[in-house]
């Protein structure tokens, strides 16, 4: 269902009058207000973002500049905390369906691209973007009130780009059906370790020329802690991925495995990035993966949690590429897939060749294609054009039916 506010009352000081204020940024003629305006309004006005609410650790943002360049592409407001925090901001008008799928990968590009950058590539950027010289981010820094240390605070800035420590914040005007499920998404991405924030933003007139602001928060994930392990020089810990996407560690590893593990997680991420390259879907609200580093890539169904999934996987071991429907354990996802029991016959004949089966302790709906050699070429591209139909087929088929059956769970 929508979730939307409802359209403030204007009260006048006696109690006597009534106005309504004016929706903005709707796309009503004549008044509409643009993504390039709510963009203006942020960077004006921060306070108007509930920040605080969202991860308190970076309240008292400062607005740093819009557009800031970035290989990724421009970041539509970029702000900076005192202690040296920064924050992403990407606004959105859900107009377009699309659109709305493709804004998680906008922002966690930026994000990806910015754990490569330092302070002093954050400085040369915003100087060329505002035109300013010198150390123009500490000094709008300053200018806002807060006396900082230069090196204390360029170092913050470094470390926190590095390690990936951002606030990452959607802002839209009116948030549609399926939107909010944009939160659960994230969770499908290995190190996570950022915070993101789902903001609704209506924006208003008031009959007497001034904007109303109404923001809430949506939905926000929740800060992942990291372990800090301590091993003795000259060791190292390596992690390595199977060809099932499984995570191993060894407490020492020699340059050649290191290379060897280096080059299978190229290999898979090559895979991933032109099967999702080449990916069409039928469905406009399906969020999208991002390539993978595994042995596979996950399509979230939008059940509470992001408890219900879609698995579309490759194995080496047995030349094979594969399906199926996932979900946690006595999860609602899980509720909401054993509901699908009595349209077995429906969903196997959608699915032809796929394996539909109620009768175990799990539901299964999986399919498989095994091939020759997933390294030659061949092989590699008839199995990308199967799963990509594939894909869009599962989709198709199951999306809308976990869909109506975790709205089943809810009204039982």
């Amino acid at each position: 269902m929508s979730r939307q506010h409802a359209t403030p009352l204007i009260i006048s000081a006696d109690g006597g009058a009534v106005a309504r204020a004016v929706p903005l940024g709707l796309g009503l003629a004549g008044h509409g207000m643009s993504e390039s305006d709510i963009q203006e309004l942020i960077h004006r006005h921060p306070l108007c973002l509930p920040i605080g609410e969202i991860d308190p650790m970076f309240a008292g943002a400062i607005a740093i500049c819009r557009e800031l360049t970035t290989p990724a592409g421009p970041i539509d407001n970029f702000l900076i905390t005192p202690s040296g925090l920064p924050i992403i901001v990407e606004c959105k008008l859900w107009r377009n369906p699309e659109g709305r799928r493709e804004v998680i990968g906008q922002i966690l590009d930026y994000s990806k691209e910015l754990t490569k950058w330092s302070s002093s590539d954050v400085q040369r950027e915003v100087s060329k973007r505002t035109g300013r010289k010198g150390s123009v981010v500490l000094d709008l820094v300053r200018e806002a009130g807060h006396e900082v240390d230069e090196i204390a605070f360029n170092d913050a800035l470094t470390f926190n780009l590095r390690r990936g420590r951002f606030l990452l914040l959607i802002v839209g005007d009116g948030i549609r059906e399926g939107v909010e499920a944009i939160a659960d998404y994230l969770q499908i991405h290995a190190g996570l370790h950022f915070t993101l924030g789902l903001v609704e933003m209506p924006v208003y007139s008031t009959p007497s020329g001034e904007k109303l602001v109404v923001p809430r928060v949506l939905a926000r994930t929740q800060t992942i802690t990291r372990t800090v392990i301590s091993i003795p020089d000259g060791m190292t810990i390596a992690e390595a991925e199977d060809d099932e996407g499984e995570t191993a560690y060894s407490a020492a590893e020699t340059p050649e495995r290191a290379e060897a593990r280096e080059r299978r997680r190229e290999i898979r991420y090559s895979f991933w990035s032109e099967f999702l390259e080449g990916l069409k879907l039928d469905d406009p609200e399906q969020m999208l993966p991002s390539p993978s580093l595994g042995g596979h890539v996950v399509f979230k169904l939008g059940a509470p949690g992001g408890s219900s999934w879609i698995t579309v996987y490759r194995d080496v071991r047995y030349n094979a590429v594969g399906l199926t429907l996932s979900s946690n354990v006595n999860s609602p996802g899980e509720r909401a897939s054993r509901l699908l029991s009595d349209q077995a016959d429906d969903i196997s004949n959608e699915l032809p060749g796929a394996t539909v089966d109620f009768s175990g302790d799990r539901p299964e709906i999986s399919q498989r294609l095994v091939l020759r050699d997933l390294n030659n070429v061949e092989d590699r591209q008839n199995a990308l054009s199967w799963l990509r139909e594939r894909t869009n087929a599962f989709v198709n088929c199951l999306r809308p039916r976990i869909r109506s059956a975790l709205s089943e769970i809810d009204k039982g």
